[in-house]
C-alpha cells in the first residue's frame, strides 16, 4: 500500500485512498440486487481484493442489501485470506431502510459485525432516504452505535442537500459529524453539481463517495468500439439507456476525448474518467469502482498514479456536459 495516495476523508480522522473498491459485485447472485452481476468464485474475489490493496486501495464499500449480507461475508473472507494479518484496511457498509424504522439500525448492527468477522465498521451509512422514520431518528440511532463503539463514523447515501444538512445538524448536537454522502456521480451523470449536493458537501466539509463512476463500464469505451459486447452482458444493465445505440452515439465524443487525454498519460479511458472524478473537486470526491475481473482491479488502481492538469479536467468537463444532456 502506497501512503502517498491517501487523503483526509471528510471531517473524520480517516486517511483513505481516493478510490475504494465497490463490492456490490460480491453479492453471490443473491437477493434483491445480487442478480445484477455474475456469481464470482471465492478465488477471484480474493485476487480482486488483493490486487486492489496492493495497488493502493485501502478501503472497501459493501452493504447489507448486497446479496443479503453475502457481499459483507465474502469481503471479510477475502480480507482474511488474501491480505496480511496486519494490513491496514477500512470497511464501509450500509443499513437498508426501506419499510423499516430507525430502531432497526441497532437491531441489525450485530449481524453486520458478525458477517464482517468482527472487523471494525469504519463507516456505517443509511443506504437510502426512504424509510418509516425521519432523518433525525436515523442519525440519533447511528449516534448510539458510535457511542457504543460498534461503528466509527456515520454516512448517508442518496440523500438530498437538504437531508444532508439535517443529518449533519442532528449529529453535531450529539458531538459528531456527518462523514459522507454516497451518490451516483460520473462524467455521464453530473446531477449533484446542479442540485446542491456537491456544493453542500464542500461547504460542510463532507466527503462525496461516487458510485457507478464508470456508468457500469460504459466509460471504458469498449462498448463503443465493439457494440456486439452489449449482447453478451448478463443482467439488466444491457437494457439501460447508456447501452442502447442512441446512448452509445451520444457518449462517443466523450470517449474520444477521454482516449485522447489518456494517451498523454499512458493511461486508458477508464483510468482517465476515474482520475477526473477524484481530482476535479479537490479532495472532496472519492469513488468506488467495482471489479468483477482481475484486470478491472488493475485498471482501477492505475487511475491513482497520475493527475490530470487543470486544462485537461476542463477539456473533459466540457465534452461531458454534452453527453449528459
Amino acid at each position: 500500500m502506497t501512503e502517498s495516495f491517501l487523503r483526509p476523508f471528510g471531517p473524520t480522522n480517516l486517511q483513505l485512498s481516493p478510490l475504494g473498491l465497490g463490492c456490490w459485485q460480491f453479492s453471490n447472485g443473491t437477493g434483491l440486487v445480487g442478480k445484477f452481476w455474475p456469481v464470482l468464485q471465492s478465488d477471484m474475489i480474493n485476487e480482486i481484493v488483493r490486487t486492489s490493496y496492493e495497488g493502493g486501495i485501502n478501503w472497501f464499500d459493501t452493504a447489507e442489501i448486497y446479496g443479503n449480507g453475502q457481499s459483507e461475508q465474502l469481503l471479510a473472507r477475502a480480507l482474511r485470506e488474501a491480505l496480511p494479518a496486519d494490513s491496514n484496511t477500512y470497511i464501509a457498509t450500509k443499513w437498508w431502510p426501506l419499510m423499516r424504522t430507525a430502531s432497526n439500525i441497532g437491531k441489525t448492527i450485530d449481524e453486520r459485525i458478525h458477517l464482517l468477522e468482527g472487523r471494525t465498521i469504519h463507516l456505517h451509512q443509511v443506504h437510502q432516504p426512504f424509510s418509516l422514520s425521519s432523518v433525525s431518528s436515523e442519525m440519533k440511532e447511528m449516534a448510539k452505535l458510535a457511542a457504543a463503539g460498534k461503528i466509527q463514523h456515520i454516512g448517508v447515501s442518496n440523500f438530498s442537500a437538504k437531508q444532508m444538512r439535517e443529518a449533519d445538524r442532528v449529529l453535531r448536537a450529539q458531538g459528531l459529524r456527518l462523514a459522507s454522502n454516497q451518490v451516483k456521480y460520473s462524467l455521464l451523470d453530473r446531477r449533484i453539481e446542479q442540485n446542491g449536493i456537491l456544493d453542500t458537501a464542500k461547504e460542510l466539509g463532507i466527503a462525496i463517495i461516487a458510485y457507478s463512476p464508470l456508468e457500469q463500464g460504459i466509460l471504458s469505451g469498449k462498448f463503443h468500439h465493439n457494440p456486439e459486447l452489449v449482447k453478451a452482458i448478463s443482467g439488466p444493465r444491457k437494457f439501460s439507456t447508456p447501452f442502447r445505440a442512441e446512448g452509445l452515439r451520444r457518449s462517443r465524443p466523450l470517449i474520444d476525448t477521454l482516449e485522447l487525454v489518456a494517451s498523454r498519460h499512458q493511461a486508458t479511458a477508464t483510468q482517465t474518467a476515474l482520475n477526473w472524478l477524484i481530482h476535479a473537486h479537490g479532495e472532496t470526491v472519492f469513488a468506488i469502482p467495482g471489479a468483477s475481473k482481475i484486470h478491472h482491479a488493475e485498471q482501477n488502481v492505475k487511475a491513482m498514479r497520475f493527475q490530470l492538469t487543470a486544462d485537461e479536467i476542463e477539456e473533459i468537463s466540457k465534452v461531458s456536459l454534452f453527453a449528459c444532456r
